[in-house]
């Protein structure tokens, strides 16, 4: 068997520049609003062409580590990165590999929970003001698809408040970048239809006792009631996959003749 480990591709000067920059970053000790050196300063640092340098650049800027201003005063200036770009490359990452709702929940019934207890404390009054209107707009819902659309998204919403009020920024990271890939399984399994009620009785209820559990700081309470709710949100998750598949199957079996399939289906049975 040929052990022999595959060559690492090899970086670009405009990689290595950029990563450079970020050394000098983090060693100078730079915050947001503060500037990078000019575009000639940083030909001739670096010895390179300009192409080079703004592709350098073009990087940090897609990585969200500076903003390119144009014009008198213009140039990189540093700022602080949100989560989405690197939330939205981890889950083109995994988008290929066939990600399901259990595999997502492997991992969330155990960061949700330590997430939950450590804001224990942590939560201002603005922030458990928006954590009674996140459940109240919940509540305000109709009967139709893109209501229980809204509804899906809000209940994530909710522990994304917390994970935002969370101390750790790695276990914060984690849990919103869950909540994203839920909310990604949401929209492509339409994972909002049919209408859930059990379901969404279940998520007020979880989320009205936790608020009270955080109110009174009960650590013990708020682990029980989140390690219930996650399992609980995770069955639900696993029969409505269950139940989309099934419809899909059904669905798909009403095709009795090519012509009456789609347009991809046709395409498969024309090949064949």
């Amino acid at each position: 068997m040929d052990r022999t480990p595959s060559p690492r591709r090899r970086q670009k000067l405009a990689e290595l520049i950029s990563d450079d920059i970020k050394r000098w970053i983090a060693t100078e000790g730079m915050t947001e609003g503060d500037r990078l050196p000019n575009e000639k300063t940083l030909i001739e640092l670096y010895g390179c062409a300009k192409g080079t340098i703004r592709e350098a650049l073009k990087i940090l800027e897609v990585e969200g580590l500076i903003a390119l201003k144009t014009g008198p005063g213009g140039g990189a200036i540093l700022r602080t990165p949100n989560m989405e770009p690197a939330s939205r490359m981890l889950r083109n990452f995994l988008h290929f590999r066939s990600l399901d709702g259990p595999q997502v929940y492997q991992l969330r019934r155990l960061l949700e929970v330590e997430m939950a207890v450590t804001v224990i404390g942590q939560l201002s009054k603005a922030d458990l003001d928006k954590l009674e209107a996140n459940i109240s707009a919940c509540e305000s819902s109709y009967p139709n698809d893109e209501d229980q659309r809204r509804q899906r998204f809000l209940e994530l919403e909710f522990h994304n408040l917390l994970a935002r009020a969370c101390p750790n920024p790695l276990l914060s990271f984690m849990c919103r970048f869950l909540n994203d890939m839920l909310r990604d399984l949401v929209v492509v399994k339409k994972a909002y239809v049919p209408e859930r009620k059990q379901f969404d009785k279940a998520n007020h209820r979880y989320h009205r006792e936790l608020i009270d559990a955080f109110r009174a700081e009960d650590a013990e309470r708020v682990r029980r009631l989140m390690e219930e709710h996650m399992c609980d949100a995770e069955h639900h998750m696993s029969a409505l996959e269950g139940e989309m598949a099934e419809q899909l199957l059904v669905s798909l079996n009403t095709f009795n003749e090519p012509a009456d399939a789609s347009p991809l289906l046709r395409l498969v049975n024309n090949n064949q």
